[in-house]
């Protein structure tokens, strides 16, 4: 739910919001009580694409529009699951970004067989608990509060109301793409 347009009354009749707050027990906004926190570390995991990337925007938004503490205790991770797996005979890297995979084509050399995962379910168990689940592996990031603000001020320009803001991001920005994925 796109949390920056919707009135409080319609977010809070959101099923997967009401979740979300019931499970974390601190309530939101100015009733929030983060020593009522039920859990100290709250990941954040979507798919590693742009899909993915949206979807961690929409709930970074909902955490700092409604439950900032939680983000300034440090309690909110995200959780980051590779974009690709490049294997060469037992030699197996999962790769987080189109120049990762650039680079590790290139070391690996020819013959290289590459798996780009559209999303976490196109992972067979044991991938995802390798490159995703597992502590001793899986890579997290805390969410600082600058992450917030910049996932904040970006949905606003992308998600938001005015039209020429977004029209000069993508205009700014558009040469950047390496891979759209559609």
């Amino acid at each position: 739910m796109n949390v920056e347009k919707a009135r409080l009354d319609k977010m809070l009749k959101n099923a997967e919001i009401r979740t979300i707050i019931t499970a974390l027990g601190t309530g939101i906004d100015v009733e929030l009580d983060i020593a009522k926190a039920r859990y100290h570390r709250v990941c954040i995991m979507t798919d590693g694409d742009v899909d993915g990337a949206h979807i961690r925007t929409l709930l970074l938004t909902f955490f700092f529009r409604y439950m900032r503490p939680m983000i300034d205790h440090g309690y909110i991770y995200i959780a980051q699951p590779p974009l690709y797996r490049a294997k060469k005979g037992k030699i197996e890297k999962y790769l987080f970004s189109d120049k990762e995979l650039s680079e590790g084509v290139q070391e690996l050399g020819d013959g290289v067989d590459i798996q780009r995962y559209k999303g976490l379910g196109e992972m067979n168990p044991e991938q995802l608990r390798v490159t995703t689940m597992d502590i001793k592996s899986r890579t997290l990031k805390r969410v600082t509060i600058e992450d917030a603000v910049e996932a904040d001020e970006l949905f606003t320009i992308l998600m938001g109301d005015a039209v020429e803001p977004r029209r000069l991001f993508i205009h700014d920005h558009a040469k950047e793409v390496e891979f759209l994925d559609v």
